[in-house]
């Protein structure tokens, strides 16, 4: 399909709300979340001066950034009067813990609390050669996904940028991640050295924050992660992809799921908007992707749904027609109250795999992780939206028929 022929479908914003960078007249700005650019100009309308402007972002960036301090007093290199009148205009806030939950395995489950009272979930995940993040991007979730469960709750808001790289800055806080004031952490000895942007929402429904958090992530003089190290997870906003690479530059995951239309149309509704052919051509494009920086499809797997060896072999065939570097990764449903689904059998995953594997691509099996705290991929949903939800609509929910 043309740029032109995209362009005449019906635009991808969402009547949704995101909060502004400030709150209410009368409150301090929190500095989190604002682009260098942003932050200069903020200081600058605040009383700091032209010349000096560049420098204090800088220093104002290092304490927060590379060093995770939230007080003015801290920063020792600034002057005690210039101190005082950062602390007067402005704020270093991130999103409140509400709850931590810790898995038999070692992942952590946060409830974190953001503006407006609202609340999404964060997981951390160990492993032996890495730490994972997993964040949000929205309050709920517009997709609808018939398999997930964060997608049975609706969508509120937009996170800010704020909130999307606080939770990053939330996470270090809890593993004691931050270095010590002069240096830096070794990336070795980092217990998160990965983010996946794979929580609650779909990133590119909320791109500009989600980019503004990325970058400043990646800033060298601050988280410094890598964007080799950053993977967004997309359901198939085929015109935001190609903007991911040019603006982003972070690794891509699509939440693929499904060999056909009429299933994925199901399993994944978006696909009613962009299809699978238009999606794997956006993909074939996508400006970062080669041998070294692949392209991974989830593929959760669903007990007589699409989990068919003729699946296995429309999948390798979908991928090679477009000659995209891929890696398959193979999810079993975790399943949740009321789920209409189930988890394929080992027997048939790994028959599954084995097709896959044979047609060239790597297929790794994911291991479910934080089961037993649903912290598991498709099971994030805010605690209180679930404490809310009453026995009718759980046992409505429980009667879905399967697909």
């Amino acid at each position: 399909m043309s740029d032109k022929q995209i362009a005449s479908k019906a635009p991808i914003t969402q009547d949704v709300m995101t909060l502004p960078r400030k709150e209410p007249v009368g409150g301090k700005i929190n500095l989190v979340g604002l682009t260098r650019t942003q932050m200069r100009e903020a200081l600058i309308t605040h009383g700091t001066a032209e010349k000096q402007a560049k420098m204090r972002v800088g220093q104002i960036w290092q304490w927060i950034y590379q060093w995770g301090k939230r007080d003015f007093a801290d920063m020792t290199n600034l002057a005690k009067a210039y101190r005082a009148q950062l602390e007067e205009h402005f704020e270093i806030r991130i999103p409140e813990v509400v709850s931590k939950q810790v898995s038999t395995d070692g992942t952590r489950k946060y409830l974190v609390r953001i503006n407006g009272g609202h609340e999404v979930e964060v997981v951390y995940i160990p492993e032996d050669d890495r730490g994972t993040l997993c964040i949000s991007s929205q309050v709920g979730c517009t997709l609808t996904c018939s398999f997930c469960h964060t997608g049975t709750q609706k969508l509120v808001r937009n996170l800010t940028a704020a909130e999307v790289v606080g939770q990053v800055m939330m996470a270090r806080d809890d593993l004691d991640e931050w270095p010590v004031p002069g240096t830096r952490k070794d990336d070795t000895s980092r217990k998160l050295s990965n983010i996946v942007l794979m929580g609650m929402g779909e990133p590119l429904y909320n791109f500009e924050n989600v980019r503004d958090a990325m970058k400043i992530a990646m800033d060298p003089e601050g988280i410094s992660f890598s964007r080799r190290r950053i993977t967004l997870s997309t359901s198939g906003v085929v015109p935001e992809i190609a903007r991911t690479a040019e603006e982003i530059g972070c690794l891509l995951a699509i939440s693929f799921h499904a060999t056909t239309n009429d299933v994925r149309d199901i399993l994944v509704p978006i696909n009613k908007r962009w299809d699978i052919e238009q999606l794997l051509q956006s993909l074939a494009d996508y400006p970062k992707v080669s041998n070294s920086e692949r392209i991974t499809f989830e593929y959760v797997m669903l007990a007589g749904v699409n989990d068919s060896d003729e699946d296995a072999h429309r999948l390798v065939d979908h991928i090679k027609r477009y000659k995209i570097p891929a890696k398959i990764n193979l999810i079993p449903f975790n399943e949740w109250p009321g789920s209409p689904y189930k988890r394929s059998s080992n027997n048939r995953i790994r028959a599954f795999s084995d097709i896959v594997h044979d047609a060239g691509y790597a297929s790794p099996v994911r291991k479910t992780r934080g089961d037993d705290i649903m912290a598991a991929c498709g099971q994030l949903k805010s605690a209180t939206e679930r404490a809310r939800k009453s026995r009718k609509q759980i046992e409505a929910e429980a009667a879905t028929p399967k697909l």
